[in-house]
């Protein structure tokens, strides 16, 4: 009984050196049955994923820039609402000097005019010598008057 016998000579030694290698780690591929399955990655769904993150992460801080936008435009009011009452107050009748740190009272009266006062609205009784309250003030170091509490 004859097994099969490979034939030596009949191998063919370059074309095998061809489909061997040294470093078989650099293959693109599993060399052997025991190695690691080699997949190719779907680009199509790495880049969707990526991209997602992206739109996610950006999306985030366009929100935090558009509240920063919104805070800064309520800090720009504020500041234009005590500008214009500064002003308001420096054109109203006062009949005394007011201090620093000090509370005080912004009036209109019926016919128009503006008057600044040290009395409180509710402090006023029955001689009341307004129409309508504009603000509680109080005078800040840099001359301008920073708003307490308003009509409004």
């Amino acid at each position: 009984m004859t097994a099969n016998k490979i034939d030596v000579e009949k191998i063919d030694l370059e074309r095998m050196k061809e489909s061997t290698t040294e470093t078989p780690c650099t293959l693109p591929y599993a060399h052997h049955n025991g190695s690691a399955v080699v997949k190719p990655e779907d680009q199509g769904k790495i880049t969707g994923r990526a991209v997602a993150a992206m739109h996610t992460q950006t999306d985030m801080q366009m929100a935090q820039i558009y509240e920063q936008m919104r805070l800064l435009a309520d800090q720009a009011k504020k500041i234009q609402t005590r500008v214009e009452v500064s002003e308001r107050i420096y054109q109203a009748t006062m009949a005394f000097e007011p201090l620093i740190n000090h509370r005080y009272f912004l009036y209109q009266k019926a016919e128009g005019s503006d008057f600044l006062s040290m009395i409180a609205p509710e402090e006023w009784g029955r001689k009341r010598d307004w129409a309508t309250f504009v603000a509680e003030v109080k005078l800040l170091a840099d001359h301008t008057w920073e708003i307490l509490r308003d009509n409004n």
